[in-house]
């Protein structure tokens, strides 16, 4: 997410948490966050603590961010985030496949932020909001 305009720059799904599935995260976020020293915060999950993980930042110029322990301040966005995926994307969706929901969320995604829209960017989806900045400029 980028905490500017709220925007999913980029995400990953997979069957397993594992350090493929951030790989490819990155992979897809890099062309977008092409500033150097972009800083990408994580939590402390053992995938971003990897020396792999870390090479990989290294290679794209982006700075590691990461809150000490109980420290969820920096973490709070995507919290929240999640919190909105679940309510407006699958809890009333009732039983899916793996699949289903997979496809669920990537369709979520979309509408997340190209649709969606936000009262803290002036009633605009993330893309929007990005977007009339630009122009603006």
């Amino acid at each position: 997410m980028d905490l500017f305009n709220r925007e999913i720059v980029a995400y990953a799904m997979s069957r397993r948490a594992d350090s493929e599935m951030v790989k490819e995260m990155l992979e897809k976020a890099a062309p977008r966050l092409t500033a150097k020293g972009t800083m990408l915060h994580s939590d402390q999950g053992v995938l971003y603590r990897t020396s792999g993980y870390r090479e990989l930042l290294a290679e794209y110029s982006m700075v590691q961010s990461m809150s000490r322990k109980a420290n969820c301040w920096d973490n709070a966005p995507m919290e929240s985030f999640f919190a909105v995926l679940k309510t407006e994307c699958f809890y009333n969706a009732g039983e899916l496949t793996v699949d289903e929901l997979m496809k669920q969320i990537d369709d979520y995604m979309d509408y997340y932020n190209r649709e969606r829209y936000s009262l803290k960017l002036k009633k605009l989806s993330p893309v929007a909001y990005r977007t009339q900045l630009a122009q603006s400029a």
